[in-house]
């Protein structure tokens, strides 16, 4: 990849690669600095990277990156987590775009991306696979599971109200 290749890499990836690392971080400095960390690394790696492959490699590369971020900070929090916040039932959202924004967020990190990546950043199941190294299978299963946990989310007359 040429330097030229690298700045239309910038360019045409970096919101999407930011969109993404923030809906699944739900923090806005770290996934600026996520972003970056993930250009890093393709700068360093440009030179046996195929402008072709970039998207996929960023993407692929943020992925990784949030996850290592993740492993190092939280051990302390189960990916289960599904309690509902009883702040959110007392305020009674009526708004379908905030629920669906805050079922999303209570969904274990693997469903959350992977769902991001179809949903919202428009991959095809090979493409989640590869950028997250799963099989397609596994990519089907994680997102029918998502969809199944956000029918039901949503599906709560006390979220609709």
């Amino acid at each position: 990849m040429t330097i030229n290749e690298y700045n239309r890499c910038v360019d045409e990836f970096s919101d999407a690669v930011y969109r993404f690392l923030l809906k699944n971080s739900r923090n806005v400095e770290l996934a600026r600095d996520l972003v970056q960390d993930s250009f890093l690394k393709l700068w360093l790696k440009r030179k046996g990277i195929d402008y072709n492959k970039s998207k996929s490699y960023l993407f692929t590369t943020a992925y990784h990156t949030l996850i290592d971020h993740v492993r190092k900070l939280d051990n302390r929090q189960t990916e289960n987590d599904y309690e509902l916040d009883t702040a959110i039932t007392e305020h009674g959202y009526s708004d379908l775009k905030e629920i669906l924004d805050f079922a999303v967020d209570k969904l274990p990190a693997i469903q959350r991306s992977v769902v991001l990546l179809r949903d919202y950043e428009g991959y095809s199941y090979k493409e989640i696979g590869e950028i997250t190294e799963l099989t397609e299978a596994q990519v089907k299963v994680y997102i029918y599971r998502a969809r199944l946990f956000l029918k039901k989310f949503i599906g709560r007359p006390e979220m609709v109200i």
